[in-house]
């Protein structure tokens, strides 16, 4: 698929099509919990074509769990039957750590076993994009050492923090060309901790290697688009688009519309209605109220795409999910 050609149409078209990171509320159309979700390539192939047939997206996207590359490293992992799997703990606390942490093999973990949903979600879903699920480099590397100790790592311990960001991108890198053999149109790249950063701490341990990433693998037949949930973006936004991603997805923490209106015309900006207070928590009025809120005042963006502000929780009704779509789809036929 000629991902640069997508991108464009996303942008040109009148009627714009929702790409919501929208993919573990699958467990209710399937009747299972997230730890099987989570456990079965086969299992999420089926999760995102039941959600391709019911909802009108741009494209399928795979889920946004940022456990997996963690795991692969060695990192202990939470699992429940209803919540999205978490890392406890850390297994970085110095520089000897660092200096020993192994970089695993693309494969490792359950990382294998994503790679052969994206396969079998693309023999299932062919009439739009299939874009795989990936971590940033800063949010990996948090993980490894803390989210809360990465920050102050970030002042008291550089050195450390640049040899386990190192490491992390290697994986990143690897997994990310993985992807693309596999046959993914492109990926959604989390890097939510970097968003918690000040703007120079941004620069200094989170841009240069993101960017790596993303001139490692995006190409025409395979689009990045990077997400970052923090408010900390309306301060860079000259930064975040030297990135060079074909596509940017922020969180609901900001007004998209600055984000838009600092950005380049020529990428998609997507985002950001509420994924816990609407989404999961709202009613379908207030889905519609808060949906109805980010078109009117985004709308006229030509690359305003409209979504979530981050993934949609498993447990989110899919009546309000449905109510999303539906006030999407009637606010442009109106237009």
């Amino acid at each position: 698929m000629d991902m640069r050609a997508w991108q464009r149409g996303q942008i040109a078209a009148a009627k714009k099509k929702a790409i919501p990171v929208l993919t573990f509320p699958s467990v209710q159309l399937l009747g299972i919990t997230v730890r099987q979700l989570i456990s079965d390539a086969d299992t999420q192939a089926e999760g995102m074509a039941r959600i391709s047939e019911r909802c009108d997206t741009a494209a399928a996207l795979s889920m946004m769990d940022l456990s997996v590359e963690a795991e692969a490293f060695g990192s202990e992992i939470r699992v429940g039957d209803h919540e999205v799997p978490t890392v406890v703990g850390h297994i970085v606390g110095e520089m000897e750590d660092a200096e020993k942490l192994a970089v695993p093999s693309v494969g490792a973990g359950r990382t294998g076993l994503y790679l052969d949903a994206i396969v079998k979600a693309k023999k299932r879903i062919t009439d739009r994009p299939v874009l795989a699920g990936v971590i940033g480099p800063f949010s990996l590397a948090a993980r490894l050492m803390g989210v809360s100790e990465a920050m102050m790592n970030c002042y008291e311990e550089p050195e450390m923090v640049e040899a386990v960001m190192e490491k992390s991108t290697e994986f990143a890198i690897a997994y990310a060309k993985a992807y693309r053999e596999a046959g993914a149109d492109g990926m959604v790249m989390a890097e939510p901790a970097s968003g918690l950063l000040s703007p120079s701490l941004m620069e200094e341990f989170s841009t240069p290697y993101v960017r790596r990433v993303i001139e490692s693998v995006q190409d025409d037949s395979f689009a990045v688009i990077f997400h970052n949930c923090g408010g900390s973006v309306v301060k860079a936004p000259d930064q975040i688009a030297s990135l060079g991603a074909m596509g940017y997805h922020f969180g609901n923490s900001i007004r998209l519309r600055d984000m838009l209106a600092a950005m380049p015309g020529d990428v998609m900006i997507c985002g950001n209605v509420d994924p816990a207070g609407t989404f999961c928590n709202g009613t379908p009025e207030k889905m519609r109220e808060d949906t109805l809120a980010v078109l009117n005042d985004c709308c006229e963006f030509s690359n305003f795409i409209p979504s979530s502000g981050c993934d949609i929780p498993p447990t989110s009704p899919w009546e309000n999910i449905d109510e999303f779509f539906r006030t999407v789809g009637e606010f442009y036929q109106e237009k």
